[in-house]
């Protein structure tokens, strides 16, 4: 959106500032942050903590090449503008290059300008968290731990490029989430479910919502009390639809950002058009689905996000693009560029990154397995970007013999090889779905909200970690 919005200083001195400082370079922009956030903690039956912050600030780049000259500060002011300016422009020393083309105004709105910080007010908000509290305990005898929490931030985002051109963007996000423990013959497991995206808190507050959040986590939870020791060895491992896209996200995802591939560290590095998953493998970075966590009317650049094919039918079509590193490779921004805060550097980064659906039935799936895993819900897990080596924790697996589900495992990891699992995925379903939207993705120190996606799907070898 590019409507004007009211700020503490003539924004046309501070473009004026920023061109001067952007004379010669490439590219410039001064992003403008501020933002109300707010969370609450209820545990043990009390409410634990509750937390209220305000920021402002602003940064402003001046790039030149692959240099560039960032300066920030939390004083929202034309001398504060200007002393940056002096900063980031030393980034050119004696460059000489042609100022790049602006992005183009993305006219739309994926989600409302809400203030989840606004409404409803403190007493209705903790009250709540008690409710659900109290509420959880009646479900289940075996309860004896419930924790409860709720975060809602309001960000308003200015970008002013040198030309005078501005966007304006303003960005709510939500989250609940609920975790039990129960406790059986002396045992005791936890299990956690969440929800979350660009919206009021009113759309994830409403009874039957947070009922079935909360009843998803007894249900984990219970099925780990039944769990046995996971086995270990290579073995079929089947994923579940949606949050288990999360390996996808960082087993794969993370190597198809064009920094990465600019700078040749990625397994995938110089492999466009080259078949790098199995035929019937779509994966896309989708910034444009309404409302959802990871969506942005456009990215920390002003570029509208994008619909950006990344490998379709297991061939490699491209990366996620920033300005910059598409600038250096040649190729068009995707509207990727992200930053945590206004004190942060841009880099380019996932949104919603998912694999499409296939025609495969999900049972049928499950019931093809002769000795495996069925991954049905994650925890953390880690990729070396360089080699594409991951492993993952599964919070709710099951184990499979002869299609038949066995028992539920406990402690199961998934290790192995982005793209050799993704060359040995051998059936997709038909059910795709995106996660609850309670994803956060760190890189290089930052952490920006993110969502992911994808059907039941089959990877005919993965090495699971176990008891043995």
């Amino acid at each position: 959106m590019t409507e004007q919005t009211d700020l503490p200083f003539d924004r046309a001195k501070a473009a004026s500032l920023l061109a001067d400082a952007c004379a010669g370079a490439d590219d410039g922009d001064i992003y403008v942050q501020r933002s109300r956030s707010e969370s609450f903690a209820f545990d043990d039956g009390r409410l634990k903590s509750a937390a209220f912050d305000t920021a402002q600030g602003f940064g402003l780049r001046v790039i030149a090449g692959e240099a560039s000259g960032y300066a920030h500060a939390g004083e929202l002011s034309l001398d504060a503008i200007g002393r940056a300016a002096k900063t980031a422009g030393a980034a050119k020393r004696a460059y000489s290059g042609k100022m790049d083309v602006g992005p183009t105004p993305a006219n739309r709105r994926l989600y409302q300008p809400v203030d989840p910080t606004d409404a409803p007010d403190f007493a209705v908000k903790t009250a709540l968290l008690a409710e659900i509290d109290g509420w959880v305990r009646s479900r289940d005898p075996r309860v004896v731990q419930v924790s409860v929490s709720l975060a809602g931030s309001h960000e308003e985002i200015d970008i002013l490029r040198p030309g005078g051109e501005a966007f304006h963007d303003i960005r709510p996000l939500v989250r609940l989430n609920v975790s039990v423990t129960l406790e059986q013959h002396g045992r005791r497991e936890t299990a956690s479910a969440g929800a979350g995206g660009r919206a009021a808190y009113e759309a994830w507050l409403k009874p039957d919502r947070w009922q079935a959040m909360a009843d998803r986590a007894i249900r984990k939870a219970s099925v780990n009390l039944e769990s046995i020791p996971a086995p270990a060895g290579e073995m079929e491992v089947v994923l579940g639809p949606g949050w288990p896209a999360i390996l996808l996200h960082e087993a794969v995802g993370h190597g198809l950002e064009g920094d990465f591939n600019r700078k040749g560290t990625s397994v995938y590095s110089g492999r466009v058009g080259e078949q790098v998953a199995a035929r019937g493998v779509t994966i896309i970075d989708d910034g444009t689905i309404d409302a959802r966590r990871g969506s942005l009317s456009f990215d920390d650049e002003g570029t509208a996000t994008n619909r950006t094919v990344l490998i379709e039918d297991g061939i490699l079509k491209g990366y996620m693009q920033d300005r910059q590193n598409a600038r250096l490779m040649g190729v068009a921004p995707t509207g990727n560029g992200r930053r945590e805060s206004y004190d942060a550097t841009v880099m380019p980064r996932m949104t919603n990154t998912v694999m499409m659906a296939g025609k495969d039935d999900p049972d049928e799936i499950v019931s093809s397995i002769k000795r495996g895993l069925w991954a049905v819900d994650f925890g953390g897990g880690q990729v070396d970007i360089t080699s594409g080596n991951f492993v993952f924790q599964c919070t709710e697996a099951y184990l499979v013999e002869n299609g038949k589900i066995v028992a539920p495992v406990k402690n199961a990891t998934l290790i192995g090889h982005g793209p050799t699992a993704l060359n040995k995925v051998s059936m997709i379903g038909n059910d795709f779905a995106m996660d609850d939207g309670v994803g956060t993705c760190g890189k290089g120190g930052q952490s920006v909200p993110v969502g992911v996606g994808q059907p039941t799907l089959k990877v005919d070898a993965l090495t699971v970690g176990g008891a043995g």
